[in-house]
């Protein structure tokens, strides 16, 4: 109810494009914004854990995103992860037609041969139906090739070429702090900084960046926080993250807190053979 009616205001006369997050922490919170800046092409990620405290599920958190796209005109665009099917679902909700993004065979936007450099980025081949072309990504993590494949078909849907989408997404690099930000310190450590804000799923997508980062016998470290607005789930979450951090090859876990989801994290990571 701020960030969305700010963003809208700053639209001026030259303006081509307006490029809208709409967040929530309940039911109808998207359907009010789509009210105030009606979409006609509209992009669903994921349906994950993220303020899953709040929403009382992850159902009542597919509910809420799938205002969206129930919102968009029968001419518009819903760009939809192919590869979640809480999001696959929501083609059902909506009159305008449906792109499937992912690495599932129907994807209409698909992402193949996908594989991560020592510097955990991303490359893969993108096959839209009517090019092909390799794609390597500046941005650290495999989840970014889902964001990368939405972005390819809402900038075709508007008119870019292929070449030119996929050449400006090899020069994005992050803007913002504390996302995926990466730092060569001087003695030859490197630094991760993903501390903005944390989920279950962005901190799998971050320790799956640190398992690639840290191929070929090099020790990995993760310190982990506490992650909020879990409701009921908390515990069990950090526990499964904790072994998540297991799972992926971390040498050490520093869990950060003296509360119990803290403590959580470090059960689950020795629960998981984490030493």
């Amino acid at each position: 109810e701020v960030g969305v009616p700010l963003t809208v205001c700053r639209v001026a006369a030259d303006t081509r494009y307006l490029v809208v997050e709409m967040g929530a922490r309940g039911i109808g919170h998207v359907e009010y914004l789509t009210r105030m800046a009606p979409p006609r092409i509209g992009v669903v990620l994921n349906v994950g854990t993220a303020h899953v405290g709040e929403f009382g599920g992850r159902a009542a958190i597919a509910t809420a995103k799938s205002e969206l796209v129930a919102a968009l005109p029968s001419d518009g665009l819903a760009v939809l992860n192919a590869d979640d099917p809480a999001v696959r679902a929501m083609s059902a909700v909506t009159t305008a037609r449906v792109v499937l993004v992912g690495e599932a065979d129907d994807a209409d936007v698909r992402a193949g041969d996908v594989v991560l450099d020592d510097g955990g980025r991303a490359s893969f081949t993108v096959h839209t139906p009517s090019a092909t072309r390799a794609v390597g990504l500046g941005l650290v993590g495999r989840h970014h090739v889902g964001n990368a494949l939405s972005v390819i078909a809402v900038a075709t849907e508007l008119g870019m070429p292929l070449d030119a989408v996929c050449s400006a997404l090899e020069a994005a690099r992050p803007v913002s702090r504390w996302r995926m930000e990466v730092v060569e310190r001087a003695d030859g450590v490197t630094l991760v900084n993903d501390a903005y804000n944390a989920n279950p799923d962005s901190v799998r997508a971050a320790l799956e960046a640190l398992a690639a980062m840290t191929r070929g016998g090099r020790r990995g470290t993760a310190v982990l926080g506490e992650m909020f607005e879990l409701g009921e789930t908390t515990v069990d979450l950090h526990e499964e993250t904790g072994r998540e951090a297991a799972r992926q090859g971390v040498a050490r876990l520093v869990a950060v807190g003296t509360s119990e989801p803290a403590a959580a994290l470090a059960r689950g990571f020795t629960a998981a053979g984490g030493a």
